[in-house]
């Protein structure tokens, strides 16, 4: 395999992107599928945000290259709108992958659950807010052919293999 995959995980906040992410990894360690998770979040997480800089492109570029040399051709990426970067984020791995794009659905109920788990007080509210307007943007913006998983009554481990379906060829 010479040309590399790209499984895009993108959805507001609390949809479950990075437990996904995780169970999937499980499902393909198991599976014995070569692949690597990058959690988009942690590539521009810093005070005051670089996003400016595009820092975030910058280190995926960086880390896929040395995951590109060490045989890496799969990778699963999560980040709240990774589904609208997916072809800035093809590019910054510098190696045409092919795209499979995967937004992430719940309810409004179900979100406020489970950042209720992670969050507090002011910082609870905020996030709700940052997650519902994140909603409207990728419900509107996220290209058609991309798959919508809903994630409401689902373990992660049952949205992994929903989108490990997706990925045989892998």
């Amino acid at each position: 395999m010479d040309r590399s995959e790209l499984l895009v995980i993108g959805g507001r906040s609390g949809v479950g992107k990075s437990s996904v992410a995780h169970a999937l990894h499980v499902h393909l360690r198991d599976a014995e599928v070569q692949h690597a998770v990058i959690e988009g979040d942690t590539l521009d997480l810093a005070w005051p945000a670089p996003w400016e800089h595009r820092l975030s492109m910058r280190n995926l570029a960086a880390l896929w290259a040395n995951y590109r040399e060490l045989g890496y051709r799969r990778l699963i990426y999560t980040n709240t709108v990774a589904v609208l970067e997916a072809d800035e984020l093809a590019e910054a791995m510098g190696d045409n992958p092919r795209i499979t794009g995967v937004l992430l659905t719940a309810d409004d109920f179900v979100v406020g659950a489970r950042l209720a788990l992670r969050e507090s007080g002011d910082e609870l509210a905020a996030h709700i807010e940052r997650s519902a307007r994140a909603d409207r943007r990728l419900s509107a913006d996220t290209p058609a052919w991309m798959l919508r998983v809903a994630t409401d009554g689902r373990t992660p481990t049952e949205v992994a293999r929903t989108i490990g379906a997706l990925l045989l060829e892998w």
